[in-house]
């Protein structure tokens, strides 16, 4: 490195460049030593300045922004300063040093007076350290920055640690206006801090980002079993732990967990622990543990209690033992071969295979109370282990939409003469009569005026004529056209086990006669006992189902659903109700989560009635006024939808069910009646908030 005093020229061009920035923004002079040997005065000198140069520092009290337009002269930087950076420095340096090191000088200087630089896009910009986070400063996911005294963001990906766990730790480290953010989605850090601070944190975090698990393990027994012994192991290891002592204030408990899990098929247990004196303490304990039973008593004598989970205790006995008796016939026989001699015991060893266990079912408890040799007992509790899982279940939503629209139009004229008395009898003239009841021009003047008979519906013109003082309907024409429509859709929902029958039923209990007695013809003195026999039955919607989850996820149903109704015009019939009814009987294959049509009904039913005048009917135009004529159009869609979910774990059931819940509790929200002051009542029953898991 060149120095200073090498070129008395290059020194004189700094010393003037240097001191007019200051003098200029300052209005005050810098004074500066000049080593000089051998050299006259400056003056007169014309050598061009080389940045890269080594310089000596001599700020006195000089504001921070010419102090800032200095330090770009040297480096070539492109300083911006904050206006809301005030005051003033000092900044000296002994001996000449080299232009980036009398820049990082300046920065360590900004960052004890609560200043610091931001780089950004090539311009470094002197802002208050509080708002150095907010810049968009420099970003890594690497190595922490060089530059140690600017403030950069560090991104620290985390292996084995968890994120969470650090920042009680780091947090202290970091200074005040700075921050330290964690990430669980990729479980890392992100701290804004000076770049030579966050060196440190990566060092720090490398040393505490360590594995603290062991390898897996696998620790076969000799005498206990491993579904047994694997809880009771993992309760006195994880109560021990905790009663060491609990975490401090601040902090979080990173202690690694004991795993231990049993593998019913070897009889091991798989273990993993923080660390290697945690497996000694877990492997002296499971050796304390697998011992020889003390009961026995014999071949026969033991007895062991196994208390069920998930199956029912009494259908599993009944398939133990029918396992246990199939195997004991498939060895009831012995293949022996010629010039073999047969062993003495072989006798007595068929008589214990099929005596040898007993296995009974214990309701209260929910358990099986097995009887058999320990050998035989470890066969057994395998085969427990395995149907003693629990089953998963099936949520059946079915969808019935029903679609109706009813058309219908009617047009008609009728005409009479007026009917009236003469002399001793009635005389009617020539006219036209359509329909029945009140359609009937005759009957509904012949009884109209009693009001045992009512018009037609739809518009009717009429005219009636003064007849012996009572008036006559002649003329009436009825002009009817009419339209409906509905639309309803059904779902009704089950939740039941795999392989379960599960009926709901949504209606009413309708009694329907079946038989009737009544004695008309009593002889005097006789007692009449007449009776009725009825016979209730359901009405309304039914649906059954019984589900069967295959392996590849896919679910069978058998499934019986029915829709039926009273007819309203049936009621207080003389000939008994009827019934309409729709209803569908199926077994199909679903996918978990998929929709699956049932059946439907597609029906489009047209009927037409006309009445006229043979003849004058068939008048154009003028022939309507000889005729009655009505249309009716009716159409029904019907379709009956499924829809099987498949719920395996207890997570998936509540959420299912907290769905549903929620559902509810939000539509009777919505349903609270209108607040009145007129009105005691001014709310309806809501479920509950549900409470927090």
């Amino acid at each position: 490195m060149k120095h200073l005093t090498s070129n008395p020229f290059t020194h004189a061009i700094i010393y003037i460049a240097v001191c007019a920035c200051i003098s200029g923004a300052t209005g005050q002079f810098v004074s500066q030593s000049w080593a000089q040997t051998g050299s006259t005065s400056p003056t007169g000198a014309s050598t061009e300045f080389k940045r890269g140069e080594p310089v000596t520092l001599n700020f006195a009290n000089a504001e921070i922004d010419a102090v800032a337009r200095a330090m770009a002269t040297l480096t070539g930087r492109q300083v911006v300063v904050d206006p809301r950076v005030k005051g003033t420095m000092n900044l000296s340096t002994e001996r000449a040093v080299s232009p980036a090191a009398a820049y990082n000088l300046f920065l360590a200087t900004l960052r004890l007076q609560g200043f610091t630089v931001v780089e950004a896009a090539g311009l470094d910009k002197v802002v208050p350290e509080a708002d150095a986070k907010l810049q968009s400063g420099t970003v890594s996911a690497g190595a922490a920055s060089s530059s140690s005294n600017q403030i950069v963001t560090q991104i620290f990906r985390l292996n084995f640690e968890n994120a969470n766990n650090l920042v009680p730790v780091l947090r202290p480290l970091i200074s005040p206006n700075n921050t330290i953010n964690v990430n669980p989605g990729n479980n890392s850090l992100v701290i804004t801090d000076y770049a030579d601070n966050l060196q440190r944190m990566a060092r720090i975090i490398a040393a505490m980002d360590v594995s603290n698990a062991t390898d897996v393990e696998v620790i076969k027994l000799q005498h206990a079993i491993a579904a047994d012994l694997a809880p009771l192991v993992l309760r006195l290891i994880e109560s021990g732990s905790s009663a060491v002592g609990a975490p401090g204030q601040g902090q979080t408990d990173s202690a690694f967990k004991t795993t231990l899990v049993a593998e019913p098929r070897s009889n091991s247990l798989i273990l993993r622990a923080a660390n290697a004196a945690r497996v000694a303490q877990v492997k002296s304990l499971i050796e304390k543990l697998d011992t020889a039973s003390t009961q026995s008593n014999g071949a026969s004598g033991n007895i062991y209690v196994v208390y069920l989970k998930n199956a029912d205790a009494t259908k599993l006995a009944a398939t133990l033992r029918a396992a246990m008796s199939g195997d004991a016939r498939s060895t009831a026989t012995p293949v022996v071969t010629p010039n073999t001699p047969v062993p003495i015991g072989a006798a007595a060893g068929l008589n214990q295979a099929t005596t040898g266990g007993q296995i009974q079912a214990d309701t209260a408890t929910n358990s099986l109370i097995i009887t058999a040799p320990e050998p035989q007992y470890r066969q057994l509790r395998s085969v427990i282990d395995k149907l003693d899982a629990r089953r998963a279940q099936v949520f059946v939503e079915s969808l019935i939409a029903e679609v109706n629209a009813d058309q219908a139009a009617q047009f008609g004229i009728q005409w009479q003469t007026a009917l009236g008395n003469a002399g001793n009898g009635t005389v009617g003239v020539l006219g036209t009569n359509f329909g029945k009841d009140g359609k009937n021009i005759i009957s509904l003047a012949t009884q109209g005026a009693s009001g045992a008979l009512t018009p037609p519906t739809g518009l009717n013109l009429g005219a009636a004529n003064l007849t012996n003082g009572i008036y006559v309907l002649g003329f009436l024409a009825n002009f009817l056209e009419s339209t409906g429509a509905g639309n309803i859709l059904s779902t009704p929902n089950l939740l039941t086990l795999d392989n379960e029958e599960a009926k709901i039923v949504i209606g009413q209990n309708v009694p329907f006669v079946t038989g009737q007695y009544s004695n008309t013809a009593a002889s005097a003195g006789g007692v009449v006992n007449p009776f009725q026999t009825i016979e209730r039955k359901d009405v309304g919607l039914t649906l059954k189902v019984k589900p069967q989850i295959s392996e590849n996820g896919t679910v069978k149903l058998a499934i019986f659903q029915e829709v039926s109704s009273v007819q309203a015009s049936s009621i207080n019939s003389a000939t008994g109700l009827i019934t309409n009814k729709r209803s569908i009987e199926s077994n199909v294959l679903v996918d978990d989560g998929s929709i699956v049509v049932l059946g439907g009904l597609l029906q489009d039913e047209y009927a037409g009635n006309q009445d006229k005048v043979p003849g004058l009917g068939d008048i154009p135009f003028f022939g309507n006024l000889f005729k009655s004529e009505s249309r009716s159009r009716k159409k029904t869609n019907l379709m009956v939808f499924l829809r099987p979910v498949v719920v395996r774990s207890a997570a998936d059931s509540d959420a299912l069910s907290q769905g549903r819940y929620d559902l509810m509790r939000g539509n009777q929200i919505n349903a609270q009646p209108v607040p009145s002051s007129n009105m005691p009542i001014n709310e309806s029953a809501v479920l509950p908030a549900p409470k927090p898991r």
